[in-house]
Order: structure tokens, then C-alpha cells, then sequence
């Protein structure tokens, strides 16, 4: 119980999976005695209509990667009508990672709201005095290009979102409860799955009804395929002798040609490609510190698609390697004649 603070549903559904048959209630009767509670302040609900706004936010999880409990930076955009969530946990919290998260939660809602609401971080608001904000420039550009008006709650007031703030709480109480990963993109894979199987699916306390129901009335915008917003920071690297190029304490390859040439890595919000020239090499998905990234048609030739290396070859152009097999036979006399010549003896 500690371990998922005390949270009945993530412990009914974990005593199921174990074969348990009773109801949560049963449950949140067991647990109640243990769990500490707290008297909720009063506030005043405000509703949104379809497709009007969602909210985002990030929080800090401790989660367990392999045997390394890590601090993950969880991104969560919460639909205001429907309420429905998307979650993708990132190392850091830099403005590519506020852009990457809204990028990747559009792709999965198919869509964006009319007003964005953030809070005041420092990655996209530069000032926010007596009700005049100042968005950074990128975030601005950003806005625009997807064509959303974003809103930036009071200093202080995070109940402003408090659909979101109880969304980035409900992610941890329930997505990352007890729950341990093998990587980062395992972890990210949970959220996708979590998302759609779990919280989409469960009736919402408050307006009673599945986020993934009332989903089917919200009013998006659709992207109509409009391709990734092109926030770019461009950089050089040179090629690594295994054709990795290294990034941000990963590395990532290309194809294997390039060993030792200077490529041009131009990062977007959620990935980043790799030039030489005018021509595209390599994109490859962000991911967090310490992982290589292979893609195996970078090493065609090198390496199998399983990534063995392929058996060694004998030489080929040795000029005295008889190629045809036969080995050339010649009689003795011709080494008594040349030790003859030399001063020396041939042993019998």
C-alpha cells in the first residue's frame, strides 16, 4: 500500500490481475483506516465547451528505470471538455520538451483546442505582470504556426488548472504507482497504453461520463497533416569511427559511409535529423542520456539485421596467393642446384 500511496484502484486492479474477484470498494474499505485524509478547500468549477481549451503541465515522478530510481519530468495535456489525457514523461524540462509534449499530445488527440492554458514557467513566459504576459518568442511563433491562443494562469494560482494539476496527480497515483521500466521508452509506452485503456476509459467523477465518450463531442481543430513545427537548433558533429554521432550524452547513428565526415544535426522539438550537405541522413526520435541508437540499414554490409557481426574474410588480393588452389609442385634438384650455388647443404 505505501508503495502506490494507498491508492484502491491501483491496488484492486493489481489484486485482479492476481485473481481477485471482489469490487474496489472492498478495497477502499480495507485501506481506509491507513490512509491519512485531508479536508478539501472550496473552489469554484469552470467549465469549458467542446474543443475551447485544454491544459498543461509538468510534474516531477521518481521513477524506477531498471535499478536507478530517476526523477522524470512528466508532461500531461488535459482536454477541457472531454477530459481526456495525454502523458510522455521526459529527463528534463527545457522549452523543446514543453514544444515536444504538445506536439506529441496533438498527434495522439489528432487535433488542438482553441486556448492553451499554461503556467509561468520560465520556458515560455518571460514576464507576467498585472495581467500583460510576455511569451517567449518561440512559443509565440509556436502558437501561431498550430493556431491556438495561449493563456498563462495568475502567478500563484494553480487551481487555475486544476483540471491538469489533477491530471499530472492522477498520473503518478495511478500510471506510476509501484510501477518499474526497463527504459525510457518503455515508460513511455506505458503512458500511451495507461492513457487509452485506463483513464480514457473510466467514468469521470465529475462529469460522469468516459473522457473517451465525451471525446466523440470534441471540437478540434484537425492538424490535416501538417508537418512538425520546425524549432531547430543546428549544430556540427563529426562521425565516429562506428558511425555514431553523439547528442545530448546519447548517441545515434548514420549510415556508416559517413565515418569521420562532419554532418549538420539540426534539433526539433521531438527529434532531430542529421545532413551532410543539403542532404538528409538520418532522423532519429529524441531519447533520454546514456542510449545508442542503431538503426541496422545504417550498416548494411557490417552488420546482419540482428546486429552480428558477419564472418571475417581472407584477404583477396594477396599476389602470392595462388588463386586457382593447386599447389605448385617442383622437383627437388632445383633446390640442390640453388643451395649448390649458395655454399650451403640441402638435408635429405
Amino acid at each position: 500500500m505505501p508503495e502506490v500511496d494507498f491508492n484502491a484502484t491501483v491496488l484492486h486492479r493489481e489484486l485482479c490481475e492476481q485473481g481477485f474477484t471482489g469490487s474496489v470498494i472492498i478495497v477502499r474499505r480495507a485501506i481506509s483506516p491507513l490512509r491519512a485524509t485531508e479536508r478539501p478547500t472550496a473552489t469554484v468549477r469552470f467549465e469549458t465547451g467542446p474543443g475551447e481549451q485544454a491544459q498543461v503541465d509538468f510534474g516531477q515522478v521518481r521513477v524506477w528505470i531498471a535499478d536507478v530510481q530517476v526523477a522524470a519530468q512528466i508532461f500531461v495535456m488535459t482536454l477541457g471538455f472531454s477530459r481526456r489525457l495525454f502523458a510522455v514523461a521526459f529527463a528534463r524540462q527545457r522549452l523543446r520538451e514543453w514544444l515536444g509534449g504538445h506536439e506529441l499530445a496533438f498527434q495522439h488527440f489528432g487535433g488542438v483546442t482553441d486556448r492553451m492554458v499554461v503556467d509561468n514557467a520560465r520556458a515560455m513566459v518571460l514576464a507576467h505582470t498585472r495581467g500583460t504576459i510576455t511569451w517567449h518568442p518561440t512559443y509565440a511563433d509556436f502558437a501561431g504556426y498550430y493556431g491556438f491562443r495561449p493563456w498563462a494562469c495568475a502567478p500563484y494560482r494553480p487551481q487555475t488548472k486544476g483540471k491538469v494539476e489533477s491530471g499530472v496527480k492522477y498520473v503518478a497515483r495511478n500510471a506510476l504507482a509501484g510501477k518499474r521500466f526497463h527504459s525510457w521508452a518503455h515508460l513511455n509506452a506505458w503512458l500511451v497504453e495507461w492513457a487509452t485503456t485506463i483513464a480514457d476509459q473510466r467514468v469521470h467523477g465529475t462529469t460522469h461520463e468516459r473522457p473517451a465518450d465525451r471525446f466523440v463531442r470534441e471540437a478540434l481543430t484537425p492538424l490535416d497533416g501538417r508537418p512538425p513545427y520546425a524549432f531547430a537548433h543546428v549544430r556540427e558533429r563529426v562521425v565516429a569511427n562506428d558511425a555514431l554521432v553523439s547528442i545530448d550524452g546519447s548517441r545515434y547513428s548514420v549510415p556508416a559511409h559517413l565515418a569521420g565526415a562532419t554532418v549538420t544535426v539540426r534539433e526539433h522539438a521531438t527529434d532531430f535529423t542529421i545532413w551532410q550537405r543539403d542532404t538528409l541522413v538520418a532522423t532519429h526520435v529524441r531519447q533520454g542520456r546514456q542510449q545508442v541508437v542503431m538503426v541496422p540499414a545504417h550498416y548494411a554490409g557490417l552488420l546482419r539485421v540482428d546486429r552480428t557481426p558477419l564472418a571475417a574474410m581472407p584477404p583477396q588480393y594477396d599476389p602470392r596467393y595462388v588463386t586457382s588452389g593447386d599447389v605448385a609442385v617442383r622437383d627437388l634438384r632445383v633446390y640442390e642446384r640453388f643451395a649448390a650455388s649458395s655454399g650451403t647443404e640441402v638435408a635429405a
